[in-house]
């Protein structure tokens, strides 16, 4: 994996979504297919030695990263989206964000009692929505193995809130 390359790709925007953010804007990488490609390989070599049943996405450039994976890995892909964008019976929790709070759901079918689940999404910040994600799932009896991310904010310690210390947390880039 050429970490230079994929570091160059990730652009700061200032001021978005709310002053005093810095947008980690992942756009640029999905212009280039074959390093995008690169870090889909990535992630499944660091998983294929996992036994996992299921891929989580969180919405929404989660679901960017986690369908292509589940493909590669021959797994069903599940959507954790905000509130209100599932259309069946779904279950629900609320967070904190670095700026704000938000709620999640899930399909309450979509994970089985006992089913291994890595969780994925583009960004790991605060662990506020990566707690909320593991909580969900294992409301509905699912065992997060993993959770997975491109890029990891550690200066903002997200890695040492994630509550769930039994479960592997990777990501590929860190910026300290």
């Amino acid at each position: 994996m050429d970490i230079k390359k994929l570091s160059s790709t990730i652009r700061d925007i200032p001021d978005f979504p709310a002053k005093g953010i810095i947008f980690k804007d992942i756009t640029p990488l999905l212009q280039d297919t074959a390093l995008f490609n690169e870090v889909i390989e990535h992630i499944s070599d660091k998983f294929k030695n996992f036994k996992i049943d299921k891929i989580a996405g969180i919405e929404s450039r989660g679901f960017i990263f986690g369908m292509p994976l589940a493909v590669k890995m021959n797994v069903p892909f599940v959507p954790i989206r905000k509130k209100g964008k599932l259309p069946a019976k779904t279950v629900s929790i609320s967070y904190e964000l670095e700026y704000g709070s938000a709620v999640i759901e899930i399909h309450e079918d979509a994970v089985k009692n006992g089913e291994n689940i890595l969780i994925i999404d583009d960004l790991l910040a605060t662990g506020g929505t990566t707690n909320a994600a593991i909580k969900i799932v294992e409301q509905l009896g699912g065992n997060v193995v993993a959770s997975a991310f491109v890029l990891e904010l550690a200066f903002l310690n997200g890695r040492e809130k994630i509550e769930n210390k039994s479960a592997e947390i990777f990501s590929i880039l860190k910026v300290i």
